[in-house]
């Protein structure tokens, strides 16, 4: 069996525990999103030929997906710290989550959809605003 890339088997259970969906900040913004009266699929691959690129919350009618990336995973720019420990990993990883951010959101924007990023830490009202504004906008009437 290879070595495992966690330092301990007490940080790999903890990692492998963090939740791929519903987390806190998810959840509350799904809540508001849904108390607006919109209806949403979740943890869904916008495109099906691309399915392990999954958004928090896609809209299909209205072609938008939402992600709502965490702090620490995808390298936010106010709150990330780099661990102490295996930091040459940590560091190829969340490198690699930020390029393969960039790359969901330029083949979702190619085939014509709407893609809102936003941090675990924003709030979850304005978040739900900005949701709400880009659905609504993008439905005809």
């Amino acid at each position: 069996m290879a070595e495992s890339w966690a330092s301990s088997p007490a940080v790999r259970a903890s990692m492998r525990g963090n939740r791929r969906r519903d987390t806190k900040p998810e959840l509350a913004v799904r809540k508001l999103v849904h108390g607006a009266g919109l209806r949403y699929r979740v943890d869904l691959a916008p495109l099906d030929t691309h399915r392990r690129h999954r958004a928090d919350l896609v809209f299909t009618r209205a072609k938008v997906a939402v992600f709502v990336d965490g702090c620490y995973w995808h390298g936010c720019p106010e709150h990330h710290r780099q661990p102490a420990v295996n930091s040459d990993y940590w560091a190829a990883k969340v490198s690699g989550n930020r390029s393969r951010d960039a790359r969901v959101t330029a083949l979702l924007a190619d085939a014509g959809w709407t893609v809102l990023r936003f941090w675990e830490h924003e709030d979850a009202a304005e978040v739900a605003v900005a949701i709400i504004a880009a659905v609504r906008g993008g439905e005809s009437a």
